[in-house]
Parts: structure tokens; sequence; C-alpha cells
């Protein structure tokens, strides 16, 4: 069990904006972190770490106490089980694949690990390649991989999908939930696709201005009501056209475009660009919009 608590006045480009929240994640689960730019997600992984202090916080992993402002413990961020995955890859240049693993494991650690995750990873045939001989995908298979040749506790993952083109990015998304599922690790992701959200989370909690305002599945956040279908997926609005009578509504859902029929009344509602759910019990699919 993680228990985070935490106080912490942001400088954002609109003044000041206080993060304060109460946050209790189980071990093992997925929970992913989702709310506009600037809402604090990213401070959240990263007072978890120890990589940015709070003015009060109370961090509790499993019996462990990390930080507590009050009995003055700040754990180091080299003391704590943690992985962390940046949006820009982070691996060092100058190493190889397998010598980037090699260089995160502490001095007595094993080394048995590195070739199970190079393997896991499908990095055979990149071990011996430097950073700037990979693509995108493989740097950040690289990167995962380091993440977790320490078995930390806690695996945090801050957007780590959303420079890659969409394949690439199912690709990963596959990786993470191996990885995930594999070495039980309990997982903390900041990330702005629902879709990913559904695919890879157990929980999701959704920040705005500082504060969570929603937690719980994914569907029950992303839902305002549940609704009974054969079928469900999540996408966004890309197009609306009126044809007599009848508005066509095209949705981008990963790499599909999926054409919808909505009554004038329903289509004056949607506009291009807001996420949706689409359910359907046979050959009449509802459009549902996403808060």
């Amino acid at each position: 069990m993680i228990q985070l608590d935490a106080y912490k006045m942001l400088q954002t480009a609109d003044g000041e904006l206080p993060l304060d929240i109460s946050l209790t994640i189980k071990k093992g689960e997925f929970v992913s972190v989702y709310g506009n730019s600037g809402a604090g997600k990213t401070t959240i992984l990263r007072i978890l770490a120890g990589l940015t202090r709070a003015e009060k916080a109370v961090i509790k992993v499993g019996e462990s106490v990390w930080d507590d402002s009050i009995k003055k413990i700040h754990f180091p961020v080299q003391n704590r089980s943690i992985g962390f995955v940046f949006q820009d890859f982070a691996l060092f240049p100058n190493l190889t694949v397998k010598e980037n693993l090699e260089f995160a494991l502490s001095k007595n650690d094993s080394k048995e690990i590195i070739p199970e995750l190079i393997e896991l990873m499908e990095l055979q045939s990149l071990q011996n390649s430097k950073p700037q001989n990979l693509s995108g995908g493989q740097k950040q298979r690289a990167a995962l991989a380091r993440a977790i040749v320490r078995m930390p506790e806690i695996l945090l993952l801050d957007e780590p999908l959303s420079a890659l083109d969409d394949e690439m990015r199912f690709k990963l998304q596959d990786y993470i939930l191996k990885i995930h599922q594999k070495y039980k690790l309990t997982t903390l992701m900041v990330s702005h696709s629902i879709s990913e959200i559904f695919k890879l989370s157990d929980k999701v909690i959704v920040v705005d201005k500082g504060k969570i305002v929603k937690e719980g599945t994914p569907e029950n956040v992303f839902s305002e009501q549940k609704i009974s279908s054969k079928f469900q997926l999540t996408g966004e609005i890309i197009s609306i056209t009126k044809s007599d009578i009848i508005y066509i509504v095209q949705i981008s859902s990963g790499n599909t475009i999926v054409k919808v029929v909505a009554t004038e009344e329903e289509g004056r509602e949607y506009k291009i660009g807001q996420k949706v759910l689409i359910a359907s019990k046979a050959f009449n699919p509802v459009i549902q919009i996403l808060k």
C-alpha cells in the first residue's frame, strides 16, 4: 500500500497554484493520472520519487516512511525503490543498451535480470547499440528495461509514449502491460490518452488545478452513467458532417476510424476534438461525451 499526502505551491504561467492531494494506491495496481496541462500531474510523480520536495508531505510505502515533513524525514532519490521513465528517454548516449541497464544496477545487485529484460523487451539485436542508433520506440523499450532492472517497488511513467506515432505507441503499451504484470509492479502513469488509460489501468485519478477531482475505474470515471452493451470503445471526434436531417460523426479510436449516425439534436451537441465513448448492443451505436 502506498499513501501519499502532499502540499506544494506550484509556479505556473497563470500564477501560483496550490497542489494539495491525498492518494492511496494498492500494491500491484496500475494507476493513471489524467488532467489538463499544468494541473500538477508530473509534480505528483516527482514528489513521490523525491525529485521535488513538497512544503508538506507524508509518503508511506508499505511499512517504510519516505517522507514526513513534520518529523523531518526525507529519503533521497537514491534510497527510494522507484523506476522512472520520462518522455525524453534519458538514456546515457555514450553507453550501449546493455551498459545502460548495467549502470542502473546497484553495486551488489545481480546482473542475472539483464538478459531476461533484454529478451522480454526484444532488445537482443540492439543490446550493443548506442542510443543515437535507435528509433524512438527502441529507445523507450530500453528506457523501460532500465527503469525496472533494480525491481523497484514503484514504476513511474511520465507520458512515456507521447512522442511516438500511433503504431509504435500501441506496441509499447503492450510492453508496459507485460512488464507490469510479469514483475507484479505498482505503476503510476501520467497520460493524456483515454484509450491508453482504458487499456492499461486498474484505476484513474483526474487532477484539475492541483486537486484530485475524480477517481475510480476508467469506465466509472469517464462515463457519467453505465451503458449495457456488447462493445465499448473510446475515441475522439474528428469530423461532423450534416446529411439531410442527420449527422455523420467520424471518431478516431486508436488506428481505426468509426462512423456513427447521430440525430440533428445530438449533432449540435458534439464538437470536433471531444473525447467520447461509443457503445452498441447490436446495430445502434450510442455516442456519449466523456468529461
